[in-house]
């Protein structure tokens, strides 16, 4: 059984990453050493929040000004963006911190590089169109699963496109995160659940993604990279932490060792994505979500099953040891046996916190099957990652095998 590793190892990150119950309590000083005006950026369910509410006086204390931005929406809509730098474009802000889930930290990243350089934000749409550091973002993440806390990508829909579309460069990446497992307490049950079947997904994409030639060239112009041995690391990890604490957080949301390990898990799969980047069942859901307005989350993980049986042939080592850190690979038996046990406790986890595994759930029509296909095809910067090629022809099986919830598999 070979494993498909690559020879060198490559991450990015935020300069500083504080993890922990109470760690918001750094913030004051962190943006004490950046600012002397932050905009603090969230939406209007935190805003409200007694936790929201006391780290903003206490970032006061410290004598900065303090501005609130609580409008955030769902999706990142680029007119969030077009707001954010019509109202605050000439305030003086020094920093900007980001309160909130996935879509809360993109609007704060993307629009510290609008606020710095101009423009609208369609001048950036792509990778390594930021022409240089934007305003230092703290992330302050309220959710366990975008991984956005640590990402350097914020992806946006353009509405008159009709589609999300990403802002790519290393620019984008956070001054610090802070992850603070006690501001997930709160989060919805739903919400609990589409994020962390996000981080699951990122998990087994990243750990099966394709390995690439990484010359300094192409490192110059791609933000997703490829996978590597360092973001292995993270993506063994967060899978064994993922694989103990599912089932705990379902049974209790407030149990504080198991928000714990969960936000650890997204921690984790946030810095495997940063530079190994998603793959097929990223490029899949968009389309899908934007026809059906159903979570990223939910949408993503719905996929993974016939994704998984889809790129199975080409990463049966990877998938066997995925069976292994999630201790359902018998070792007596065939590498392929222990890689279908492998998926099939991957779908189990997704089960458990109430992710749909099938995409007439979804209400996805297959009248639809041809045009979702069409644009995943466009996501080249996901498609490249995937370890088996993908084509319209593909796509469309996925598709079809995802709505019949058919999970037999495909032939190795």
């Amino acid at each position: 059984m070979t494993t498909c590793v690559a020879s060198i190892g490559i991450l990015r990150q935020p300069k500083t990453v504080l993890f922990g119950p109470g760690e918001r309590r750094h913030l004051p000083h962190l943006l004490a050493e950046i600012a002397r005006h932050v905009l603090v950026v969230t939406d209007a369910r935190m805003a409200q929040v007694t936790e929201f509410k006391d780290m903003v006086t206490a970032i006061e204390g410290q004598g900065i000004t303090v501005s609130v931005f609580s409008e955030a929406e769902p999706d990142l809509p680029r007119e969030n963006i077009l707001t954010v730098v019509d109202r605050y474009g000439d305030a003086d802000v020094d920093a900007l911190l980001a309160v909130g889930g996935g879509s809360c930290l993109d609007l704060a990243k993307v629009s510290a590089a609008v606020l710095a350089h101009g423009g609208d934000v369609r001048d950036y749409y792509g990778e390594f169109l930021v022409p240089g550091p934007g305003l230092p973002v703290i992330t302050v993440p309220t959710t366990a699963g975008t991984g956005a806390e640590v990402t350097c990508i914020s992806v946006v829909f353009d509405r008159e496109k009709g589609m999300k579309v990403g802002v790519a460069s290393p620019h984008l990446e956070a001054y610090a995160a802070v992850i603070d497992p006690e501001l997930t307490v709160s989060c919805p049950p739903a919400l609990t659940a589409a994020t962390t079947a996000d981080a699951l997904t990122h998990l087994v994409e990243t750990f099966t993604d394709r390995v690439k030639d990484v010359t300094p060239e192409f490192l110059a112009h791609h933000l997703y990279v490829g996978k590597n041995p360092l973001t292995d690391i993270f993506c063994r990890s967060g899978l064994t932490l993922l694989n103990s604490s599912l089932e705990a957080v379902v049974a209790d949301p407030s149990d504080i060792e198991a928000r714990s390990a969960t936000m650890l898990a997204a921690y984790n799969a946030g810095m495997a994505i940063n530079t190994a980047g998603t793959a097929a069942a990223h490029a899949i859901q968009s389309p899908i979500g934007a026809l059906t307005h159903t979570s990223h989350g939910f949408g993503v993980g719905a996929l993974l099953p016939y994704v998984m049986r889809y790129n199975l042939p080409t990463r049966i080592a990877e998938f066997a040891e995925i069976g292994a850190l999630l201790g359902v690979a018998d070792p007596e038996s065939t590498p392929l046996d222990q890689a279908k046990a492998g998926i099939s406790r991957v779908e189990a986890l997704l089960e458990t916190v109430g992710c749909p595994t099938d995409l007439k759930t979804l209400g996805l029509d297959p009248k639809d099957f041809s045009y979702v296909a069409d644009q995943a095809m466009l996501a080249t910067r996901l498609t490249a990652n995937n370890p088996r090629d993908v084509t319209h022809e593909s796509v469309v099986e996925i598709l079809q095998r995802g709505y019949d919830n058919d999970r037999t598999w495909w032939s190795v």
